[in-house]
């Protein structure tokens, strides 16, 4: 009997070390108090779920390649902070016929970076989960596929016509603005094969 539940502790310690592994962190009081107020404010679920978070945007962002302060790379492009009210400046300053065409080109730059970071077609619907992680990461605001529509809920910038350029240039597809304002929805429109000679 004493040797049954031995065998059963012993199976679980086994058990538990072959699917977990346990790290001990040591908090200095400061860090400790703040992640306790996140979690106390309903910002963060637990620590866990905090730390997997950071450990997810660590990677996704390639943070461990950056050259501090300053000189931020996620592949092969530089990451800037910059504030949205200094693009929002700048994209006041395009004429509005051109805001399309102009999101293609910028499209078209971040599927190079998409591309060669991720090591993946943009083109491929299968790959647009992963772009969608990275965009929204990188704090362009929240994609979603939906049949034949793309909704891009909380954009960074608030035009939608950039927006239409962009994902057209990004993912290789053309597309119909069905909002004005955010969110944006878009409907991919198929492809017109044509008739039979």
């Amino acid at each position: 009997m004493q040797e049954d539940k031995r065998k059963r502790l012993e199976d679980m310690v086994t058990k538990d070390e072959e699917t977990t592994k346990r790290t001990t962190i040591i908090l200095d009081k400061d860090e400790r108090d703040f992640i306790d107020q996140m979690i106390k404010e309903g910002k963060e679920p637990g620590i866990k779920p905090l730390i997997s978070k950071m450990l997810d945007v660590y990677r996704s962002m390639m943070i461990y390649d950056w050259r501090f302060p300053g000189e931020y790379y996620c592949g092969i492009s530089r990451i800037a902070f910059v504030n949205v009210e200094l693009l929002n400046i700048l994209i006041q300053q395009v004429p509005k016929e051109n805001l399309r065409e102009i999101g293609k080109q910028m499209g078209a730059a971040l599927k190079i970076s998409m591309e060669t970071t991720l090591d993946i077609q943009a083109a491929q619907r299968e790959n647009w989960e992963m772009i969608f992680k990275r965009l929204r990461v990188q704090g362009f605001g929240d994609f979603y596929l939906k049949d034949k529509y793309l909704l891009l809920k909380t954009p960074f910038i608030g035009y939608p016509k950039l927006w239409e350029g962009i994902l057209e240039g990004l993912f290789n597809v053309e597309l119909d603005i069905k909002t004005s304002v955010a969110p944006f929805v878009f409907e991919i429109k198929t492809p017109q094969t044509p008739p039979p000679q």
